[in-house]
C-alpha cells in the first residue's frame, strides 16, 4: 500500500538546503528537475544518468537519427548549459548501485561519494527486451534498439543492399524496417503473434501498416516463432523459424517490448508489479520516494497501467515535481496520445484503447488517410488517425473534456470532412 509522505509546501522552510536525486536522467527524469525549478524548489537537484549523454529524445533514433537527417546534438532534450544555469548538477556516465533508505542515502559507481537525499526520485525508464538465451547467444549483430549507443551501433551497420531481418512487429520494429527500406536496405520483419500490432492495435490498422510495408518492399512473416540464430565466432548468418524455414541475414534489430527499469527499487524494497508500484500523486511505497514515466505503475481507470509515452513521460514528470512540493492539486489523470512515423504516414493516436469492443473507421479528407475509432459500451475511447490530424485533434477534444461521444458523431465526421 502506498503511504504519503511530509510533502513540503511552497513558501515553508523545510525544503531549504535540501537535495532531491533524480535516477534517470531520460526525459522523465530531466523533465522533473525542470519542473521543481520553474515551482521555485531552491534545494539542490541531482540528476543521475547511467548512459554518457545529456539527456536525449528516444523517438527520432530509428527514424531521423538512422537516416542521419539529424545528428546527435539536434536529440538533446536541453543544452547541457541550460542544466547548469538551472543548477541542476548532471551526473553522467554513472550508475547508482545501491540505496539505504533509511540513511537515505545513494550509493554510486567509480568511488564516488553517496548523495544524501530529501526526496528520491525513480525515473529509470525502461530496458530493451532481449531474445531469450536459448534462441540467440551474444552475437554483435544481433542487437536490441532502445538507447542512443543502440541506434549508433545500428546506424554503423546498416548499409544499401544488405539484409536486416527485424525481429517484432511491434511500432519500433515497423519504424525500423520504414528507415532501412528508406536506406536501401533488404527488410524481412517477423513476427510471433498471427499479426503485426496484435498488443496495440485493432485489425484494421494492422492491415493498414502490413500493406504499406509490403507496398514498399518488406517481406512480413506473422506467426512466425522465431527457434534459435545461429552464426560463428561473434556474427550471426542465419534465423530458423519453427516451422523449419530459414532467413539469412546480415543484421538482425530486436524489437520485442520494453521491460520496466525496476531493479533498483526492487533490491531496495519497494512495491513494484510489472512496474515501480505509485499513487495518483506518484508517490511509492516509501513516503521520501517518487516514481514516473515508463518504469512507474499506477491506476488508470481502474487497473493497473504503464504508460509508454514521451507525453506521459514529460506529464507524469512535472504531476511529480508538484506533488513533490505539495502544488498538485489533484491525482495524475492524463489523456494519453501517442505517435509513429513510418515512410510518409504519420499515425497519430489519442486515448486508450484497452478493452475495446467495436472499432468504427471513418474516411479522411485526404486520399489515403483515415481512422479507426475505439468504442467500449458504445462509447468512444480511442482513435488511430492515419495521416488524418483532424479526426486526432478532435479525438483529443472529446477525450479532454470528457465527452460521452457514441457512433453517430464519430460517423458524423466523415460527412464534415467530405463537405
Amino acid at each position: 500500500m502506498v503511504t504519503s509522505p511530509q510533502s513540503a509546501r511552497p513558501g515553508d522552510d523545510s525544503w531549504r538546503g535540501k537535495t532531491v536525486v533524480i535516477i534517470g536522467a531520460g526525459q522523465a527524469g530531466a523533465s522533473a528537475a525542470l519542473r521543481l525549478r520553474r515551482q521555485g524548489f531552491d534545494g539542490e537537484i541531482i540528476l543521475v544518468g547511467e548512459e554518457p549523454s545529456a539527456p536525449y529524445q528516444r523517438p527520432p533514433l530509428s527514424k531521423k537519427y538512422l537516416t542521419g537527417e539529424i545528428g546527435e546534438t539536434q536529440l538533446l532534450l536541453k543544452s547541457e548549459s541550460v542544466f547548469g544555469e538551472q543548477s541542476i548538477q548532471l551526473l553522467t556516465g554513472c550508475r547508482v548501485t545501491g540505496i539505504d533508505r533509511a540513511a537515505r542515502l545513494v550509493y554510486l559507481s567509480g568511488g564516488r561519494p553517496p548523495l544524501k537525499y530529501w526526496r528520491l526520485v525513480f525515473a529509470t525508464g525502461g530496458k530493451a527486451r532481449p531474445l531469450p538465451e536459448s534462441v540467440a547467444e551474444s552475437f554483435d549483430n544481433v542487437m536490441t534498439f532502445r538507447s542512443l549507443e543502440d541506434a549508433r551501433k545500428i546506424r554503423a551497420s546498416l548499409q544499401p543492399g544488405m539484409h536486416m531481418l527485424v525481429i517484432g512487429g511491434g511500432y519500433i520494429g515497423l519504424e525500423t524496417a520504414a528507415t532501412g527500406r528508406k536506406l536501401g536496405v533488404d527488410v524481412t520483419l517477423v513476427e510471433s503473434a498471427d499479426r503485426i500490432l496484435r498488443r496495440v492495435s485493432c485489425e484494421a490498422t494492422a492491415d493498414y501498416f502490413r500493406d504499406l510495408h509490403l507496398r514498399n518492399g518488406v517481406r512480413i512473416l506473422e506467426g512466425a516463432a522465431l527457434r534459435g540464430i545461429e552464426g560463428e565466432g561473434r556474427q550471426a548468418r542465419l534465423a530458423r523459424l519453427d516451422d523449419g524455414s530459414e532467413i539469412v541475414f546480415d543484421l538482425a534489430v530486436v524489437g520485442i517490448g520494453l521491460m520496466p527499469d525496476t531493479e533498483l527499487a526492487e533490491a531496495a524494497g519497494i512495491d513494484c508489479a510489472s512496474g515501480i508500484v505509485v499513487d495518483g500523486y506518484e508517490r511509492t511505497s516509501d513516503p521520501f520516494i517518487f516514481a514516473a514515466g515508463d518504469c512507474a505503475v499506477f491506476d488508470y481507470r481502474g487497473a493497473p497501467t504503464r504508460l509508454e509515452s514521451v507525453q506521459n513521460a514529460i506529464e507524469q514528470a512535472e504531476h511529480l515535481a508538484d506533488s513533490l512540493l505539495d502544488m498538485a492539486p489533484s491525482p495524475y489523470s492524463p489523456h494519453p496520445w501517442f505517435w509513429s512515423d513510418q515512410y510518409d504516414v504519420k499515425l497519430q493516436i489519442a486515448g486508450f484503447n484497452r478493452g475495446y469492443s467495436q472499432v468504427v473507421q471513418v474516411p479522411g479528407a485526404r486520399a489515403g488517410s483515415v481512422s479507426n475509432w475505439y468504442l467500449r459500451g458504445g462509447r468512444m475511447i480511442a482513435v488511430d488517425a492515419i495521416n488524418d490530424p483532424r479526426a486526432f485533434m478532435q479525438a483529443k477534444r472529446w477525450l479532454g473534456n470528457g465527452e460521452d461521444v457514441r457512433e453517430e458523431q464519430i460517423i458524423g465526421i466523415a460527412g464534415a470532412a467530405a463537405v
